[in-house]
């Protein structure tokens, strides 16, 4: 069997350092997924975000045409009336603007560049994004 130490030895044992070992294992699996999530999220909202501005600029540019969107048909349009695109939805991400036949609604689809596969969709009708939708026509199709 193994003696104490003596007094002039100093250091840990194998088995105190592989429960410490286990211990960070344990931890850095709960942290690691939990962080993965929130960098999810913060795309999430960074989308929906983009899309409310889009709707306000889109709803600024109607008010000026006596409530016809027509001439709304690409980002600069929106541009034209404040809107303006973050990096992540200009370079690598996506941001689309349809109208329906009677420019009398509006759809518009984003993906965050981070997330391309996760399209967040908003129309007039509505008034909030939804995950996971397209447009046609001017209006959301799940």
């Amino acid at each position: 069997m193994r003696t104490r130490l003596d007094s002039d030895e100093a250091g840990f044992t194998l088995i105190e350092l592989l429960v410490v070992v286990i211990i960070i294992g344990i931890l850095a699996a709960i942290a690691i997924p939990a962080f993965l999530n929130q960098r999810q999220k913060g795309w999430d909202a960074a989308t929906q975000s983009e899309l409310r501005n889009a709707a306000i600029a889109a709803e600024s540019h109607a008010t000026s045409n006596n409530g016809s969107y027509s001439g709304l048909a690409a980002v600069a349009d929106l541009e034209a009336q404040g809107f303006n695109p973050s990096a992540a939805f200009v370079t690598g991400g996506s941001f689309d603007v349809t109208l329906n036949t009677a420019a009398t609604a509006w759809c518009m689809e984003a993906a965050h560049a981070a997330q391309t596969d996760v399209t967040f969709a908003m129309d007039s009708a509505t008034g909030a994004p939804v995950k996971d939708a397209t447009c046609t026509d001017g209006e959301i199709t799940p």
